[in-house]
């Protein structure tokens, strides 16, 4: 929830309904993926519009208690987080992102598009539009460490035991986090 002028703005979007698929990704390699959390792809789940896009993704991931961190694209070489869950919603533009590290799955995501990457999720943007724009967020005491090489055992432990929120990101309380990251 938002205040705005004094009064109380619901954050509404067609985030409640908007599909939501799932793609559990293997070790690979170097990139260790997440071994029991899928990455959750929110297709077209936010409508951007107006001059400034990304503030409703920010809007919709504050009300849902996942902080907005940075705007900017998606690096163009693999890496992945050990410290911090990592939701990215596309506020302009498209893009073909890898997924699970060199050889994984590739993706195209285009504006609206959400994706919820769980700790340890190789990713590289491997094209995009001039205008791609991306905001990210991490859960409140969480961020991103930049891995670009095997993990530690030590980094291992950390992804296996990194909590996951109560909300959603994207549909909040009952949302598809609940339903998949159990």
């Amino acid at each position: 929830m938002t205040f705005v002028n004094g009064g109380l703005f619901m954050i509404r979007s067609q985030a409640v309904d908007a599909p939501v698929q799932t793609l559990l990704l293997e070790r690979n390699g170097w990139v260790p993926n997440n071994p029991r959390l899928p990455v959750l792809i929110y297709i077209k789940a936010i409508a951007v519009e107006g001059s400034d896009p990304a503030a409703l993704i920010e809007r919709t991931f504050s009300a849902h208690g996942w902080p907005p961190q940075w705007r900017y694209g998606v690096y163009d070489y693999h890496h992945y987080h050990t410290q911090g869950h990592e939701v990215l919603g596309v506020a302009s533009g498209f893009a073909r992102l890898m997924l699970g590290g060199p050889e994984g799955r590739v993706l195209e995501v285009s504006a609206g598009d959400v994706l919820l990457l769980p700790a340890g999720t190789g990713h590289c943007n491997l094209e995009a539009s001039d205008d791609f724009l991306v905001v990210g967020a991490y859960p409140p005491g969480q961020h991103a460490d930049i891995c670009r090489e095997a993990p530690s055992p030590e980094q291992l432990a950390s992804i296996i035991a990194l909590p996951f929120p109560n909300l959603d990101p994207v549909q909040g309380l009952h949302g598809a986090v609940s339903r998949h990251w159990v």
